[in-house]
């Protein structure tokens, strides 16, 4: 039998369903509107699944019982006759907002329209869900408002910034309900209006934006005046205050806990016109006065003003006639209380009612420029605030202050002038023909550079130190790094004398310098303030330029026959355009042509620095340490020996060559570099051929066993004595499948039978060993995946000359090999099937074990008390 839903759930289901359908809301509880106002009644449906638009009808009832057709969305002929015509003139209309929403309008409400409003959806569904309309009634008012412009008892039209105000509006209503009137002033000026002040329906007072803090201190107030009048008073008129007053007033009435304003008028109260206070600010446009001596300035003001205005005069300073630009400073302010605040040796007075004067006592140099005079009146208002009505600043009074500067001549000479590059250079600038001299001035120096240009090239100069009048020295980007090093001196040697001193002059040094001596005044403060400069005429530094010529010569006194002779080979230097040269020579060794054990390797053996100490390069012949021998013969030529030359040795050697010149005592620059013609070293023998080849029984093994691999050498041409036969071997392996890979050098065995094993990551081993002569066996132990690859070896020959040496012959290497490591699937697999057997049996085992004490132990009790039970009740039935 299937199995049925619960019953509470099935009736909430049915609930849930029967309730869906639509409801027509309209404003809860009623409206109220004054004759004359338009009427606005909102409706919407909602929980409505029908078409995307809905369709409404509104009816109208004086009474509430019989209603009249008003107006629909969707029939023309649903509205009563007796409206029909106030729909066609617009006085009625319906406005839809949304598809389930509309509003209807009704335009000068008269008292005709009072009654109850019903909109309601027309329905087209089988069964009625929800509720299809909503009434909501309608009080006309008769206009009982009445706003009006109270006589303004304040100045008039026009007034100054200072000066206070008023304007006032009377307000008053007869409505037959109980009803509250809001106020608010607003002042215009051009299209743009600001909220003042407002008292609300509920009787509070809220400023608008910006007044809030007049508002505060008591500046503007709204006040009653009597039952019906409403007074707006501003104590201190500000010039924003300019513009056309209006006063609005609205009526409000509170229905079921809510307002509704029923109707709004405004009136227009007034024009205020704020006059501008005249104020300007007069000094004398231009003072000259000696300097120690007093600067008196007056600052004439002129203003229209005679009130409880008070004055702030400020007398300022400013190298530029510009006051508002940055670095000018306050001399000395006199405030609105009458207080002076001036700096040292300044003072401010007060001549008269429209006269201030600035006292600058001791005048130098430095306070000659531009003096400005800036004036502000205030005027006093509430809480001891102040409000600035006017300021002017005047023009600006230009003073010069005469003095009696020193007059010198600069002259700048090459006491030493620089012939080669790294030469020194050292220039003096002195001061000459001084006049007019004081214990104030003290002289410093700048110096710059301008580099060599064509005429018509723009050329700037480079500034290289400037030394203020503190004597502190400077260095321009072009001589810091030089300068820290040493190499760039600035210096004064004489009191009328600099000096500049190049230690080591470069060809970018080439150029023009000259110096610029400044006179310094010190002034009161014990500060120096630069009072004239004097250039001197440029001198060139510049010498010929001629490259440097390096040629080396190399030779070899005595013929080379065979291996195991001493090579020689003697190199001759001569130089050209390089000042005081020594040379450092280096011996390198090319390949022959046709030799492509390594092909275009240069070879550096032995170098000799310009110090004469003596240097191994890359000689790696540990037997033949002492082989080569490198000395200097003269100071233009150099000797190279090799003693007991091999095979190995062929190629071409050359000497390369550095001239270095001096540079500041035991330091070296270079100055050139040049390299010798080639001396051929070539063995000219018929000696044996050998070959390299790998072989393995074993290419491809299972992970584990022994991977074996031959290296056999084969000897063609003239046979030898396997006593004169020598062999260096190496293993290496590219563990790739193809040669992409850098080879890795496995273990290697010298012809002296010593085995070297490079370390390895993984657990294989390797073992290297010589089989027989011609022989040799690398054995991978315990082999790993990591093993396979391409195996091959490299096998470097030694024969023994007839003279006892033994001679490296040319490396070779054999072919490569390919091992491959396969996996033993069997015993990949045997310990994990193992495992897996043997931990299912056990979880097996004791599920088993879990089961039965579960049913022996934890559900015995019930098990007998059950069967106790049945016993009791079968007796009970026998009975």
């Amino acid at each position: 039998m299937g199995r049925l839903a619960p019953r509470p759930l099935l009736l909430a289901l049915l609930s849930l369903a029967l309730c869906r359908g639509r409801v027509v809301r309209v404003p809860a509880g009623s409206l109220v509107r004054v004759v004359g106002t338009e009427l606005v009644i909102p409706c919407n449906v909602s929980d409505y699944d029908g078409p995307s638009e809905q369709n409404f009808d509104w009816s109208f009832s004086a009474s509430g019982s019989s209603f009249v057709e008003l107006a629909s969305t969707w029939e023309a002929g649903f509205p009563a006759q007796q409206y029909r015509e106030r729909l066609q003139r617009g006085d009625i209309l319906l406005r839809r907002t949304a598809n389930d929403a509309v509003e209807l309008h009704i335009k000068n409400v008269q008292h005709p329209d009072q009654g109850h409003y019903k909109c309601s959806t027309p329905s087209t569904d089988a069964t009625m869900q929800g509720n299809y309309e909503d009434t909501v009634q309608v009080k006309v008012l008769p206009d009982a408002l009445r706003v009006a412009a109270s006589p303004q008892p304040s100045p008039g039209p026009s007034l100054r910034e200072g000066e206070p105000f008023e304007l006032r509006c009377s307000a008053s209503t007869t409505s037959p309900l109980h009803t509250h009137l809001a106020l608010q002033w607003e002042v215009w000026r051009g299209p743009a209006r600001r909220s003042i002040l407002s008292l609300t329906h509920e009787g509070r007072f809220r400023p608008g934006p910006g007044y809030e803090q007049r508002y505060r201190s008591g500046d503007v107030r709204l006040d009653t005046v009597g039952s019906d009048g409403y007074r707006l008073s501003v104590s201190r008129a500000l010039s924003s205050d300019q513009g056309s007053y209006r006063c609005i007033v609205s009526e409000w009435i509170g229905e079921q806990g809510s307002w509704q304003e029923i109707q709004e008028k405004a009136v227009d109260v007034g024009t205020v016109v704020i006059q501008p206070t005249v104020l300007r600010a007069a000094v004398a446009r231009n003072v000259s006065v000696a300097e120690g001596k007093d600067l008196g300035l007056a600052c004439n003001i002129t203003t229209d003003r005679a009130d409880d205005v008070r004055p702030e005069v400020t007398w300022s300073f400013s190298r530029t006639p510009d006051s508002m630009l940055p670095g000018s400073r306050v001399l000395a302010r006199l405030d609105r209380d009458s207080l002076v605040h001036s700096s040292p040796r300044v003072a401010l007075s007060h001549m008269d009612a429209r006269s201030y004067h600035l006292l600058v006592r001791d005048v130098s140099k430095e306070n000659a420029g531009y003096y400005f005079c800036h004036v502000a009146l205030w005027t006093p208002g509430h809480n001891r605030t102040w409000h600035k009505v006017a300021e002017a600043v005047s023009a600006p009074a230009a003073v010069t202050v005469t003095w009696l500067e020193p007059d010198y001549q600069v002259y700048l000479n090459a006491s030493k002038a620089p012939e080669f590059s790294d030469d020194l250079t050292e220039l003096e600038c002195r001061i000459v023909d001084v006049k007019n001299p004081e214990a104030s001035v003290r002289f410093t120096v700048s110096w710059y550079y301008r580099a060599n240009r064509r005429s018509d090239d723009v050329v700037t100069s480079e500034l290289l130190a400037v030394m203020n009048g503190d004597w502190t020295l400077k260095y321009g980007e072009r001589s810091k790094q030089r300068a820290r090093e040493g190499d760039f001196i600035f210096s004064k040697e004489h009191p009328n004398m600099f000096n500049f001193r190049i230690q080591r002059t470069t060809e970018e040094d080439r150029g023009n310098y000259y110096c610029v001596v400044s006179a310094w005044t010190k002034q009161r403060n014990n500060s120096w303030v630069k009072s004239k400069d004097v250039f001197s005429k440029p001198i060139n530094i510049f010498w010929a330029l001629e490259d440097s010529v390096l040629v080396v010569k190399a030779r070899q006194p005595k013929p080379f026959f065979a291996a195991g002779n001493t090579f020689e080979m003697t190199c001759k230097v001569s130089s050209k355009n390089i000042k005081s040269p020594r040379y450092s020579v280096l011996i390198t060794a090319e390949k022959p042509v046709g030799d492509l054990s390594s092909p275009n390797e240069t070879k550096y053996i032995i170098s000799l620095d310009q110090d004469s100490v003596v240097k191994l390069e890359n000689w790696t012949d540990a037997s033949r340490v002492d082989g080569v021998v490198l000395e200097k013969v003269q100071e233009d030529e150099f000797r190279y020996r090799m003693y007991q030359t091999q095979v190995s040795d062929a190629g071409l050697y050359r000497c390369v060559v550095t001239a270095w010149s001096p540079v500041r005592g035991s330091l070296w620059r270079e100055a050139a570099t040049s390299l010798s013609n080639p001396i051929e070293i070539d063995f000219q023998t018929s000696g044996p051929i050998f070959n390299a080849s790998v072989h393995s029984d074993t290419p491809s093994v299972i992970r584990g066993d022994l991977i074996k691999l031959f290296c056999i050498i084969t000897v063609e041409g003239a046979a030898l004595d396997p006593d004169d036969m020598a062999f260096d071997v190496s293993w290496f392996a590219v563990h790739s499948f193809g040669l992409d890979k850098a080879p890795v050098l496995l273990s290697s065995l010298d012809r002296k039978g010593i085995v070297n094993t490079a370390q390895r990551d993984w657990k294989s081993s390797l073992s290297l060993e010589r089989m027989s002569m011609l022989e040799f066996l690398l054995q991978v132990h315990g082999s790993e995946d990591q093993d396979f690859g391409n195996y091959y070896c490299s096998v470097t020959p030694w024969v023994k000359a007839p003279t006892g040496s033994w001679q490296k012959e040319a490396e070779i290497q054999s072919k490569p090999i390919f091992i491959t490591v396969k996996m033993d699937v069997l015993n990949a697999f045997k310990y994990p099937l193992l495992i897996g057997i043997g931990l299912s049996a056990a979880i097996g085992l004791l599920s088993c074990l879990i089961g039965y004490c579960s049913s022996h132990w934890c559900c015995k009790k019930e098990v007998q008390e059950t069967r106790r039970e049945r016993r009791r009740l079968m007796s009970m039935e026998m009975d």
